[in-house]
């Protein structure tokens, strides 16, 4: 049997059989299988992903129709931007774990936010953005209109031209999720430096506060939106890292049936990637079975926890995913091949 069409997949069929990389294997073929039945998938993603380049297999995913909704952290959202305006001017610190409190002051001096083993340049990439995206909040502020978070950045990144590019388009996860009008919710957005900006200009009274919807507005559109998502086969979960782009959007099923007391799909399958230990009552680390009992999750549900860095996950399960789509007939022989 020829593998050329699906290398990845092949190589993980062959080699991924025990541990973590069974785990990533079996949420791997679940996740196709969900998408091949006609299901949907909602993805979930905290930490620094968009920084780490997570755009380079995220946004063909996006395009190819393997991923049906988002929620993400400000910093993500923005963390994408900054890659399509930024990226020839990001430095790299591979030796990080070796760097002193002076090498990380000359950094900061240096005018670059390190982020690990990145950086993010803040002149072509904060200041550059804030030169934007502040007279739309102006605009706002003056008409009086009210959008999501992720609106603002919607339109933004859509009126980058190739002028203003730095970093490869197509790389782009924001830009793509953009151009399909993505379902996307970025709970807790204050957090992020977009949401410190503008809460300045709210401070001095440049912006009205009301111009961005809040948190709550988030849930109540996403109520509607998880309805639509999970009609006909089902909308599964996709989760890297924990906190509160996690546990804000996979709430929504026991607040329908509890707080709305309206009849809702439970969610069609879980993964989480994730390094985070169970301590101290941690979101991040707790297993899905503890979600069984807030009735997020059922017994029926197909759960995996894959504990590893999503850095090298994510892009392996995603590039596989592709493969699959673009030669579904070779992928199911394949698949079945190794059963």
């Amino acid at each position: 049997m020829t593998t050329t069409e699906t290398p990845i997949l092949d190589f993980v069929l062959r080699n991924y059989t025990n541990f973590n990389a069974r785990a990533t294997r079996d949420a791997l073929l679940a996740y196709w299988q969900h998408i091949a039945a006609g299901g949907k998938m909602f993805w979930a993603i905290a930490g620094a992903m968009s920084s780490a380049r997570l755009g380079i297999t995220l946004a063909p995913a996006i395009r190819a129709g393997l991923i049906h909704g988002l929620s993400v952290t400000g910093a993500n959202l923005e963390e994408s931007l900054f890659r399509l305006v930024a990226h020839e001017h990001y430095q790299d610190f591979p030796n990080y774990r070796y760097l002193r409190k002076e090498d990380d002051a000359r950094i900061l001096n240096e005018r670059m936010r390190r982020v690990t083993d990145t950086s993010i340049p803040e002149d072509e990439a904060f200041r550059a953005v804030e030169k934007i995206i502040v007279p739309m909040w102006m605009d706002a502020s003056r008409q009086g209109q009210r959008r999501f978070w992720h609106e603002y950045f919607y339109e933004l990144v859509q009126a980058v031209g190739p002028e203003l590019q730095s970093g490869p388009p197509q790389e782009c996860w924001l830009l793509a999720a953009a151009q399909a009008n993505l379902p996307v919710v970025v709970p807790g957005y204050e957090d992020s430096t977009f949401g410190n900006i503008f809460a300045s200009y709210v401070k001095t009274g440049e912006c009205q506060p009301s111009i961005v919807k809040s948190g709550i507005e988030y849930m109540a559109w996403f109520y509607d939106v998880y309805h639509t998502l999970s009609a006909g086969a089902g909308v599964g979960f996709f989760q890297i890292g924990g906190g509160i782009a996690g546990d804000f959007p996979i709430c929504v099923v026991p607040s329908i049936k509890y707080d709305l007391q309206q009849p809702v799909q439970p969610w069609a399958y879980f993964c989480q990637i994730s390094d985070s230990t169970t301590s101290y009552g941690s979101y991040s680390g707790a297993t899905p079975n503890e979600k069984i009992t807030w009735d997020k999750l059922t017994t029926e549900t197909p759960m995996f926890v894959i504990e590893s860095d999503a850095t090298i996950v994510a892009p392996l399960i995603l590039s596989a995913l592709l493969e699959c789509q673009q030669h579904p007939v070779a992928a199911h022989a394949l698949i079945a091949a190794h059963r």
